[in-house]
């Protein structure tokens, strides 16, 4: 979630089923949906799903509207958002899009509709702050899918810091054996770390 998000997209030209989520945002007074920039990566990134697409922290739906508009009409799409008001209200705004489902819970409830082909860790199971624990690739993820974690302010130092100290959230993932990650820069103040699980090697 992008700390005043919802602002962003005023007077922006956006598909028609982000501008719902985004007058839902403005309605429910949310400021904190994914910003224009990271919704543009998520619309190209869930064009590559096959099968199924997950995001945590769905808040009104604008992040779950993009991955929607992206994605291929047969891809399943999740979005969890533990705010039953909130949930309940994204829940009503997809209604008439049959493959996307908002389920309210904690953000771990995505585990039990693993694997995905996208996952994207907006609200929760990132490993940002302390207590957070950082979700599982492996139970997430098909061979081959993309992992998402977005809000990063961009890195200018390496490593990369927070705080004055080694950004330990970021590292996280960047360093993860199991990935192969790149930090995107998307915005002059903002990047998203996108993370692969690479395909097993061929048998010989």
């Amino acid at each position: 979630m992008s700390l005043n998000g919802t602002d962003a997209y005023r007077r922006l030209d956006v598909p028609p089923l982000v501008a719902r989520a985004v007058r839902l945002a403005e309605s429910q007074g949310f400021p904190f949906s994914c910003r224009p920039e990271q919704g543009r990566l998520l619309r190209v990134l869930a064009g590559g799903a096959r099968t199924s697409v997950a995001e945590t922290g769905t808040g009104c739906g604008v992040g779950l509207a993009w991955l929607a508009t992206g994605a291929p009409p047969e891809v399943g799409i999740i979005g969890v958002e533990r705010d039953p008001g909130r949930a309940g209200a994204a829940a009503e705004l997809f209604s008439d899009v049959p493959n996307v489902t908002v389920i309210c819970g904690d953000w771990s409830a995505i585990y039990d509709h693993a694997p995905y082909d996208l996952v994207v860790l907006d609200g929760g199971g990132q490993g940002k702050n302390e207590g957070d624990e950082p979700a599982d690739p492996f139970r997430l993820l098909s061979p081959g899918g993309t992992l998402v974690i977005d809000d990063f302010t961009p890195a200018r130092t390496s490593p990369p810091l927070f705080g004055g100290k080694p950004d330990l959230g970021r590292l996280h993932w960047l360093e993860h054996p199991g990935l192969t990650s790149v930090e995107l820069r998307l915005a002059a103040d903002l990047a998203a770390v996108v993370a692969v699980r690479p395909l097993p090697e061929p048998s010989a």
